[in-house]
């Protein structure tokens, strides 16, 4: 039976219809009219005559060929399909791919984002792309180990970024038990973690708990001027322990001052919350109605952007000009603590 070289293959030419170099063990090269190059098997399995594909010359030059035939040969002889088994094996590269962390962190997301506020749910995916899909995004959900997790996350362990080494830790864990749910994978490491990395000092936001520094602090706030929005704003939050955003996003159609009441939906957990108004809160809101109730974004507190409230950083920015110092002394966060 003729035998193939390389020489033989380099040199040979395409003719007007396909043709065959043949090697052993039923290993040919089919030279298409166009000239490509293709290795074949033929080989015949429970009775019926097959072919088998191996790719292209000279991507594929002749010993890997012949090493694919081997294997071939090695399946046949232990009563296996070779063309089913390539099959088999290509699915399951295709499906390793397809239920690789990052396409399952998408399908996932997907369903999660619906339960949280929108700036959440933004926060969380450029977390997972800026910190977990470099280590992980290409790894099969059913191959990830506590090694590859803890690889993961251990570069952020070193920044000594401990906040987002929890979230992320968090995320993947909900990730992977979401793959398992789907029956792509059956194994999440994430609990087997416990004392993995450092813990980090929970830093928390800068408040005043001390009643003299405390009363300091009031004083300096009604002696405050600037404009009414701020100024009010800066009454107010020490009275209704609302997160700053919440205070900021605050509407008059919202408030019942008669009944003391203000209802509002928190972003956070997407749920109705009500806050009760003491009479100084209501006072305080009654001096404001007249300058800001008419306004027409319904806003309790414009900022000076049309159709904005105040901006993220004004509460901060008011304490620093009073003196405090928003790292160490209080921050607009910190009257929740207060």
């Amino acid at each position: 039976m003729p035998v193939l070289t390389d020489t033989a293959i380099r040199t040979a030419r395409p003719t007007d219809k396909p043709r065959k170099l043949s090697d052993s063990g039923g290993l040919y090269l089919l030279i298409a009219p166009t000239g490509g190059k293709l290795w074949r098997m033929k080989y015949r399995f429970n009775g019926k005559e097959k072919t088998l594909a191996f790719g292209k010359y000279p991507e594929v030059p002749l010993k890997d060929a012949r090493d694919r035939r081997d294997e071939a040969r090695k399946l046949l002889a232990n009563g296996a399909d070779p063309a089913a088994v390539k099959k088999a094996q290509k699915a399951e590269r295709q499906e390793r791919a397809a239920n690789n962390f990052e396409a399952v962190a998408h399908r996932w997301f997907e369903v999660w984002k619906a339960g949280v506020a929108e700036k959440t749910a933004q926060s969380q995916w450029r977390r997972l792309e800026n910190h977990i899909f470099p280590f992980l995004g290409g790894v099969p959900v059913s191959e990830i180990t506590p090694k590859k997790v803890i690889e993961a996350l251990r570069p952020l362990e070193a920044r000594g970024t401990g906040d987002t080494l929890r979230k992320s830790k968090t995320a993947i864990n909900q990730i992977l038990r979401f793959a398992i749910q789907n029956e792509w994978a059956q194994y999440n490491p994430v609990p087997d973690l416990v004392g993995a990395f450092k813990v980090t000092p929970t830093k928390h936001m800068a408040a005043i708990t001390d009643p003299v520094k405390l009363g300091v602090l009031l004083r300096d706030i009604d002696m405050y001027h600037g404009s009414p929005s701020v100024c009010y704003a800066l009454r107010l939050v020490p009275l209704v322990f609302v997160r700053p955003c919440e205070l900021r996003g605050a509407k008059w159609a919202a408030i019942d001052l008669e009944k003391g009441e203000w209802k509002f939906f928190v972003g956070k957990t997407k749920v109705e919350h009500l806050v009760p108004l003491s009479r100084q809160a209501v006072a305080i809101l009654k001096e404001l109605h007249p300058i800001t109730g008419h306004h027409r974004t319904g806003l309790v507190f414009p900022g000076q952007k049309p159709g904005r409230p105040l901006s993220n950083a004004t509460i901060n920015n008011a304490l620093r000009i009073m003196g405090y110092d928003t790292q160490a002394d209080i921050t607009g966060h910190g009257f929740r603590a207060t």
